[in-house]
């Protein structure tokens, strides 16, 4: 190491590591809050009353407000960063096939787990490999609320 700059924390897996097959049940679990909801929504321009206006939820088929899915979606990816991709991602390079099958209300556990569904060596980078994460996330209840898959360009483990 040159610098203290150059020391990152290295948690996640290798592309070495991730074999298609490969499922990981995380171990953090987070509970949801209005507050949130309500941060997440406003600081994203989202001016929707499902997620800002209960009296308004609170006429809906839902009852009280929805959590805003983006916030579902980016806690799911988060919760999977310690364990599989802190310190040995190049980047992101893309999120697809995202659903919500059941909402998520405030005050609801979110736990997630990840399996590898597609892994193979970069083309143009020998010191990389792409991977395809299917994460699924459940509430307290067992009711799966989120999935979604992602790509990640990983680091092969250093020699």
């Amino acid at each position: 190491m040159n610098s203290a700059s150059d020391a990152r924390p290295v948690t996640g897996r290798w592309f070495e590591e991730l074999p298609v097959g490969t499922v990981v049940v995380h171990a953090v679990r987070r509970t949801v809050t209005e507050t949130d909801n309500v941060l997440f929504t406003t600081m994203t321009m989202n001016p929707a009353p499902m997620h800002l206006d209960a009296d308004y939820a609170a006429h809906s088929e839902f009852g009280k407000p929805l959590m805003n899915s983006m916030f579902t979606l980016g806690l799911v990816v988060g919760i999977s960063v310690p364990e599989l991709t802190l310190g040995t991602i190049v980047a992101q390079l893309g999120l697809d096939t995202v659903d919500f099958p059941a909402p998520v209300f405030a005050g609801d556990t979110i736990r997630v787990e990840t399996e590898v569904v597609e892994a193979r060596p970069s083309r143009s980078r020998p010191d990389a490999g792409l991977v395809v994460f299917a994460h699924r996330a459940f509430n307290q209840a067992d009711v799966l609320v989120c999935r979604a898959k992602r790509t990640g360009l990983m680091h092969r483990r250093p020699a």
